[in-house]
């Protein structure tokens, strides 16, 4: 028999044993870094007609790769649909629950253990946010809110959560005065005694400023002032950017300059270790003839520009190592909200989870899956009469020109043979061909954009049978583009292997040399 080669056997033995290293649990370091990491939620609100049940709300979230999201109360029916969904969730205490929460101790543990002992860790319970913007809305309640923060920050720590569960309150923008340029904000001198123990709270417990931020409301009462690229993150010329005469910092986006604000406000009452957590921010896709830039577009591009600073990771001017989470607002269009019109229109889907516009933000490891760079569909609506559907489809199979062959009986469509199904095949056909323009997907008002894959079984859809086109060619390209160096590297390969097999035993014993004296 032969002897087995020493280099190849040490070689051997050393992967073994780095297979083995790497396979170690991860560490609680590594984990807590990773949990700080950046991230883009939403903001769920329920003024929506015939919202989705909360299953589906959760399967929607998964779908879309939403990880974070925020509540506007403590909803059992969605905590409980939440649980095992590795989906994190701030929940909130309504304004209307302050009085009662701040005035006793035992009121808070009670709605601690009913609203968060009871679900969590099975529903990742991540934040509690107090009341929203009450210094601002409703004044009365604002000696209120630090004894309701303490109240249940004490019940956590009964609880032994406080490390894991963050307290806070969101407040308005509104409560900075003089925000531009952003080194000469200050928080509102009438609220100080308010904002700096809420402030000392945050340092103490290690929980985040809760902001909502809005440029598309700076914008509106400052149009004269402040350019609209500014406010939705598009390049400008260096010539438009804001320097900050103090500090000379440079700032491209009214988003930055609202946080620094934030931080220099902060740093006057010597609070220099309390982060921004952007509890809302947005813009919205449709408004009345007072709020013409209230528009899918401008509200696409806001909404895409925003995910992408955030993902890039690049802070602020002030504060370029630390990049502030954020929740938009909002999931759904609340369609259930009063004037004004945009009041309805801040949502990225409509109540039926079809896209309110396509976001672009490819590059983001899937995240939103309403992606104009991922794949959409065109399909008919539920609800409409089968003969306006019958003339849509008539029309894509006709002038529209759409491939129509496999609803064809026999083929591999036409079950279920009704106008419906058949129509959504049309209607995605004509769709595709028109290169997914939003406007292609119509039909009068009966068709929708989704990004629910509607193939079944056999039965592929055209946009489906594009991407497997598109993959298919991106593959044969590869392999042909190598089939000319095929022989050349076969000519080395021999060579090559045998000096990566030295490299790598030099470089194995190197790490571990007490193996090789053992194998020696």
């Amino acid at each position: 028999m032969a002897k087995p080669n020493l280099n190849n056997l040490i070689i051997h033995t050393l992967l073994q044993l780095i297979i083995a290293f790497t396979q170690f649990p991860t560490s609680p370091l590594a984990e807590s870094s990773n949990k700080n990491e950046p991230f883009v939620g939403v903001n769920i609100g329920t003024d929506v007609s015939n919202l989705l049940a909360p299953s589906e709300i959760v399967s929607f979230l998964k779908k879309q790769k939403i990880t974070h999201i925020r509540i506007y109360d403590a909803n059992p029916d969605i905590l409980g649909a939440l649980s095992g969904s590795n989906i994190s969730v701030t929940i909130s205490v309504p304004n209307n629950q302050l009085l009662g929460i701040g005035s006793s101790n035992t009121t808070a543990l009670s709605w601690i253990r009913k609203n968060v002992v009871a679900y969590y860790p099975k529903t990742l319970i991540a934040g509690i946010s107090v009341g929203d913007e009450v210094l601002t809305t409703v004044p009365s309640s604002a000696p209120l809110l630090l004894p309701a923060l303490e109240s249940l920050y004490t019940a956590l720590v009964a609880s032994k959560l406080e490390n894991s569960i963050k307290i806070s309150t969101p407040h308005s923008a509104s409560i900075i005065q003089e925000p531009f340029p952003p080194s000469q904000a200050f928080f509102n001198q009438s609220l100080s005694s308010i904002i700096l123990p809420l402030l000392q709270f945050h340092s103490r417990t290690g929980s985040p400023l809760m902001l909502n931020l809005y440029p598309y409301y700076v914008f509106m009462q400052n149009k004269d002032l402040v350019p609209l690229e500014y406010s939705l993150f598009k390049p400008l010329k260096s010539s438009k950017e804001m320097v900050d005469p103090n500090t000379l910092l440079h700032y491209t986006n009214v988003y930055d300059a609202m946080i620094d604000a934030a931080y220099f406000s902060m740093k006057n009452f010597n609070i220099t270790d309390v982060v921004i957590l952007v509890t809302e921010t947005g813009w919205p896709s449709e408004g009345d003839s007072k709020e013409p830039y209230a528009t899918k577009e401008n509200a696409d591009t806001y909404n895409s520009n925003l995910i992408k600073h955030v993902f890039d990771r690049s802070g602020t001017p002030l504060h370029p190592e630390t990049t502030s989470s954020v929740y938009i607002y909002e999931l759904f269009n609340e369609d259930l909200r009063s004037e004004p019109v945009s009041e309805a229109n801040w949502g990225l889907f409509y109540g039926n989870a079809t896209p309110s516009y396509l976001l672009r933000v490819s590059g983001v490891g899937g995240f939103l899956a309403n992606d104009s760079a991922n794949q959409t569909y065109c399909v008919a609506m539920d609800g409409v009469d089968g003969k306006t559907l019958q003339a849509a489809l008539d029309w894509a199979c006709g002038p529209g020109r759409a491939n129509c062959s496999d609803i064809q009986p026999g083929e591999t469509c036409f079950e279920p043979n009704n106008v419906k199904n058949h129509a959504s095949y049309a209607f995605d056909s004509y769709y595709h061909n028109q290169g997914k323009a939003t406007e292609s997907c119509d039909f009068k008002g009966v068709a929708m954009i989704t990004t629910s894959d509607p193939s079944h079984g056999s039965c592929i859809f055209p946009g489906s049978k594009q991407l497997i086109n598109n993959t298919k060619q991106v593959v044969n390209s590869t392999q042909s583009s190598n089939a000319g160096e095929k022989l050349s590297f076969m000519a080395f390969k021999s060579t090559q292997i045998c000096a990566s097999n030295n490299i790598l035993y030099i470089s194995l014993v190197a790490a571990f040399p007490f193996v090789f004296l053992f194998i020696l």
